[in-house]
């Protein structure tokens, strides 16, 4: 007979009161949903018993295809070994939870109530019950109703629209880089966080060809340049770039771009001109007000900046061992070089000129994003401002 599973020790987002063998893995990070539920499924499968954990796969075509796929998974939890014992069961990858045509179907969520009655009714003994899914609708009354049995545990991906977004993204690459024996240069660590965004697929992905390129000397930002290509947070920050070296050709290309891949102008705005002239602003002051020498040493600034009084480094970003996090300060200060600060204020009002009107008005929006560019870049932007 197979020996009984070790219970784990309760996620830190497991729910008050919920079952000890009810375990869920949500969110929007589809390789980090699928490594803790794998991670759990391992430790917690009995040793040396090939039959003990049973994986349904999740994904399904249309509606009648779930309906099928949770047949399957309750008849896996009803079902003992052969041989008894303990046993785990998986329903992997669920895409059926979610505002979606096969999610909202009836037979779906008939289907979908019928397993949350039976989780709700107890498994049997012995059974442990794991879901991984990453489109799940939150408004459903199936989330909230496994919320109060499972132990859940929630793993999205870092908001790349929001300033900062990379200091949560950061130690993750770390941890990652480091099981593969690489070492970054200072700066390309933050460059590759930059260049790949916040999808953990797509970042193990890239760290793997940077190993494979690099063996075992220090990664540079010229590697990161030459091998990571541009991905969707790669061209918005790519987007930052050229409107920095005031490229206005190359910015009006980037942009033309991205609208037609279906982005926002709106969310172009807001997702990589504002912050970078934010930015340029924050670290034009800093660099000016305690006469730091910007050069093209990212270590020689961060020592710089490490060496000021706590009460003018306060508002910097810092990693979440306290450390600071100024990589994007680091490469606006030396683009800051090419405005004025005039020019730099004057951006940022036009900025908010072009929020409003791209909110307010009926003009064309990439029309208005384009004018705004052209505005804020050419050599007399911000001089009548």
């Amino acid at each position: 007979m197979a020996a009984k599973a070790t219970r784990p020790s309760s996620p830190k987002s497991a729910s008050k009161g919920a079952s000890a063998n009810l375990f869920a893995f949500f969110g929007t990070d589809e390789a980090k949903v699928k490594e803790a539920a794998l991670a759990l499924a391992e430790k917690i499968r009995p040793p040396d018993d090939e039959f003990a954990l049973e994986v349904v796969s999740g994904a399904s075509d249309n509606s009648e295809h779930a309906g099928r796929i949770i047949a399957s998974t309750i008849e896996a939890i009803l079902t003992m070994p052969f041989f008894g014992g303990a046993k785990v069961v998986w329903l992997q990858g669920a895409n059926f939870f979610g505002d979606s045509q096969t999610g909202k179907s009836e037979s779906t969520l008939a289907a979908v109530e019928s397993l949350i009655e039976q989780l709700e009714q107890g498994l049997p003994p012995d059974v442990t019950f794991i879901l991984s899914a990453t489109e799940v609708d939150k408004r459903r009354t199936f989330y909230k109703r496994i919320g109060k049995i499972a132990k859940v545990e929630a793993h999205d991906k870092a908001d790349t629209s929001k300033i900062g977004w990379e200091r949560e993204v950061v130690p993750e690459v770390l941890r990652r880089a480091k099981e593969k024996g690489l070492r970054f240069a200072p700066g390309a660590i933050e460059r590759f966080v930059l260049s790949v965004g916040a999808d953990t697929r797509l970042i193990e992905n890239e760290l793997e060809k940077l190993s494979l390129f690099c063996g075992e000397r220090i990664v540079t930002e010229d590697d990161i340049d030459l091998l990571i290509p541009a991905s969707h947070v790669g061209i918005i920050f790519a987007i930052g770039d050229a409107i920095a070296d005031r490229q206005i050709g190359k910015a009006l290309d980037l942009i033309d771009q991205q609208y037609r891949k279906g982005e926002s102008a709106i969310g172009i705005l807001l997702a990589s001109i504002v912050p970078r002239f934010r930015t340029m602003l924050h670290a034009n002051d800093l660099v000016q007000r305690h006469r730091i020498t910007v050069g093209r040493n990212y270590a020689h600034f961060l020592d710089a900046v490490s060496r000021l009084p706590a009460e003018a480094v306060a508002h910097l970003p810092r990693t979440k061992e306290g450390k600071l996090s100024v990589y994007p300060h680091f490469l606006a200060a030396e683009a800051a070089r090419r405005f004025t600060f005039a020019e730099l204020q004057g951006a940022l009002e036009a900025c908010l000129e072009a929020n409003l009107r791209l909110v307010s008005s009926s003009l064309d929006p990439q029309l208005v994003l384009n004018q705004l560019v052209v505005r804020i870049l050419s050599p007399a932007a911000g001089k009548n401002s």
